[in-house]
C-alpha cells in the first residue's frame, strides 16, 4: 500500500518535532514539514500543529499565508486534516482567549477559557482518560477508555454532532472533533 504524503503546516509555532517523530515512529516515510504552498498542495494528508496562545498562532497563519491555501486544500479539495491542541482551535469560529481573535471557521464553535468546576487546576496538565462516542473509527484500535495528555487552559464548545470523544475535567471537555475529512484533539497524541 502507498503511503500518504503527509505535510505538517509550519507556521512558527507548536511541537513539530516531537509530532514527526511519532509519526515516524508509526512507519510513516513521507512526512515533510513546510509552510510551502507547493508542498501544501501536493499532500495527501495535513497536520496542523499547535502550542501557545490562540491570538498569536492565528496571527502567525495569517502572517505566513496559509489561511487561503487550507482553506483550498481542506474545505474545496476534501484533503484529511488533524489539528492538534492549539491546530485543533484554530478550526473554530473564535477564540474569547485574550480578547475575540478569529480562527479557521471550519466547525462552528468557540474556545472558551476552563472554568476551575470542582476545584480542579487550570491548566488541565496530565494525563485523562478519553470517552468515544458510538464507538467512533477513530478508536476503533483502542482500549474503551483511552489515556491522553492534556495541557491547556482553553476548549471548544461546538455542535455536539461534531464530536467524536470527551475527557471530564469537572465539565466535559471536547477531546476529539470529526467532521467529514476535519479531524481534531485537543490532547498530545
Amino acid at each position: 500500500m502507498k503511503q500518504p504524503a503527509i505535510v505538517m503546516i509550519d507556521y512558527g509555532v507548536g511541537n513539530t518535532y516531537s509530532i514527526a517523530n511519532a509519526i515516524e515512529a508509526l512507519g510513516y516515510r513521507k512526512l515533510r514539514i513546510s509552510a510551502e504552498h507547493g508542498d501544501i498542495r501536493d499532500a495527501d494528508a495535513l497536520i496542523l500543529p499547535g502550542v501557545g496562545a490562540f491570538a498569536a498562532c492565528a496571527a502567525n497563519l495569517r502572517d505566513r499565508n496559509l489561511e487561503g491555501i487550507l482553506n483550498e486544500n481542506v474545505l474545496e479539495k476534501r484533503k484529511p486534516i488533524l489539528g492538534i491542541c492549539v491546530g485543533m482551535q484554530l478550526m473554530a469560529s473564535h477564540s474569547e482567549e485574550q480578547g475575540i481573535h478569529a480562527g479557521l471557521d471550519w466547525i462552528p464553535g468557540r474556545v472558551v477559557k476552563l472554568d476551575h468546576a470542582g476545584g480542579l487546576r487550570v491548566p488541565h496538565v496530565g494525563w485523562s482518560d478519553v470517552s468515544a462516542r458510538d464507538s467512533h473509527g477513530l478508536f476503533s484500535n483502542m482500549p474503551e477508555r483511552p489515556n491522553f495528555y492534556f495541557d491547556h487552559s482553553y476548549h471548544l464548545v461546538c455542535d455536539d454532532s461534531v464530536v467524536a470523544a470527551y475527557c471530564d475535567y469537572g465539565t466535559r471537555v471536547v477531546s476529539v472533533i470529526n467532521h467529514e475529512n476535519i479531524f481534531g484533539v485537543q490532547f498530545h497524541p
